[in-house]
């Protein structure tokens, strides 16, 4: 069962896990958070070029990895 949604409902502020997955298929899996229509590493350090398609909640263990 998949648990990605469309980033039109991801969280503000949150750090989430993100990718692309469209017609080239799946790319840019990282964790990123959202500000407005922007979308920043974890650190605040920068923003990315890019906006995700979907996201995900993070792992309780912190990881990212989900089974």
């Amino acid at each position: 069962m998949s648990d990605w949604r469309f980033v039109d409902v991801a969280p503000e502020n949150e750090v989430v896990e993100t990718k692309i997955d469209d017609e080239n298929g799946v790319r840019n899996v990282q964790t990123l958070k959202r500000r407005g229509n922007l979308w920043w590493f974890p650190d605040d350090s920068m923003y990315c070029y890019y906006r995700p398609t979907h996201w995900r909640p993070i792992t309780a263990d912190g990881d990212g990895k989900h089974e």
